[in-house]
């Protein structure tokens, strides 16, 4: 049984996903080049959904190094290219692929696995599994963010509700 900490820690996942799939299906496929040369450096649209890519396959090397026994074999999805120029239907598609190997480590992780100490590549002395979960949360959601704001920058009508789950009915804040 998981518990309420990793089935919040999950849901709250699953919300990103859905957001960020949302906002790739709004990318036009004629600006997937497009770069908004921000002072402070940037990257194209196609780098950027390639890069997502990266953000999704970061929680499933946190599951695999804190299961390896259960997960199994992590080298077919570690040879996947990540950080490269991808169009939509290869993000779409890909991130389904990584959400279902997530969805294989959430199965194993129990509120107790949390304090657990797992080596990653940033911290070869390890984190809590918890922090490298949120940590991973975090960098998602910073990613969706900016592709939220490119599709802002090319006058796509994207508000808040793009990139928010609503629970309720909010005042309007758009």
């Amino acid at each position: 049984m998981a518990g309420p900490i990793v089935e919040s820690i999950q849901l709250k996942l699953r919300e990103q996903i859905e957001r960020t799939e949302h906002l790739i299906r709004l990318v036009p496929s004629d600006k997937i080049g497009w770069d908004p040369r921000l002072p402070q450096g940037s990257t194209d649209v196609g780098h950027l959904l390639g890069h997502l890519l990266d953000c999704m396959a970061g929680f499933c090397a946190v599951f695999h190094a804190a299961f390896p026994q259960q997960l199994g074999d992590f080298s077919a999805l570690q040879s996947l290219p990540v950080n490269h120029f991808c169009r939509p239907e290869e993000a779409l598609s890909r991130i389904r692929e990584y959400a279902a190997h997530i969805g294989q480590g959430f199965d194993l992780c129990t509120d107790n696995d949390l304090p657990q100490v797992v080596p990653s590549v940033f911290v070869p002395q390890g984190e809590a599994l918890v922090t490298l979960l949120l940590g991973n949360l975090e960098h998602l959601m910073n990613h969706k963010y900016q592709l939220f704001f490119y599709l802002k920058l090319l006058g796509i009508p994207v508000t808040s509700r793009d990139i928010y789950r609503w629970r309720g009915t909010p005042a309007s804040i758009d």
